[in-house]
């Protein structure tokens, strides 16, 4: 599991292309800098690893977009500590860049072969999260609530409402919404019932599933 300099020079070209796409979060920046992304893609992708590109991981998703895992990353406004829900494990890159923020990550996974892959990759790059999970997203963990930030790594048609009643108060939900086209949607909780919205335009993800039984 090499990471050469060639590697990271390749990631300070990416972080370059981030900050021209208009990421300023500094913490956001230099965990993608320091994370060797090719190691969470199949080796036939190397070359492309350090592309701001989403690519194919196994069982029907992707590893998002740099930009995408940036952006979403630099919504949450993660501190040192912060307990961070992160609905759709994948590859474990966007796992990744939340720990190497300083995050304490809880992550839930529901394809069993990426969660076996991910659950073995981790550890060997010194990545632990507090918390990995194979499940049903849609439920979230609502045994290691709540949580200072939710996070969800799949188009969802609706905000699933036990990850709503997961967030603390002042917290923030960021989730793709939609079917075909996703607009990133940001929720603020303001108390026990209130949540502010905002809207940052459209991403495409692979869908959040939900287990039917």
């Amino acid at each position: 599991m090499k990471d050469t300099a060639k590697h990271q020079g390749l990631r300070n070209q990416l972080v370059t292309v981030l900050e021209q796409k208009g990421i300023t979060d500094k913490n956001v920046l230099e965990a993608i800098k320091k994370i060797p992304r090719h190691l969470f893609l199949n080796s036939s992708f190397e070359d492309y690893a350090y592309q701001d590109k989403a690519f194919p991981i196994g069982a029907g998703q992707t590893i998002s977009q740099p930009y995408t895992v940036a952006f979403q990353s630099q919504l949450l406004e993660v501190k040192k500590d912060d307990k961070v829900l992160e609905i759709g494990t994948g590859s474990g890159y966007q796992t990744a860049v939340l720990y190497t923020m300083g995050a304490k990550v809880y992550s839930v996974e529901r394809q069993n072969e990426l969660f076996k892959t991910t659950s073995l990759l981790l550890p060997k790059l010194g990545i632990r999260p507090k918390h990995l999970s194979f499940g049903d997203g849609y439920k979230g963990l609502p045994n290691y609530g709540p949580f200072d930030s939710i996070i969800v790594t799949a188009g969802a048609p609706i905000i699933p409402k036990p990850l709503m009643a997961q967030l603390k108060i002042g917290g923030r939900l960021v989730i793709p919404l939609g079917e075909e086209h996703q607009i990133m949607t940001m929720l603020i909780r303001k108390n026990e019932t209130q949540f502010e919205k905002h809207e940052f335009g459209e991403f495409r993800f692979v869908p959040l599933l939900e287990n039917k039984n």
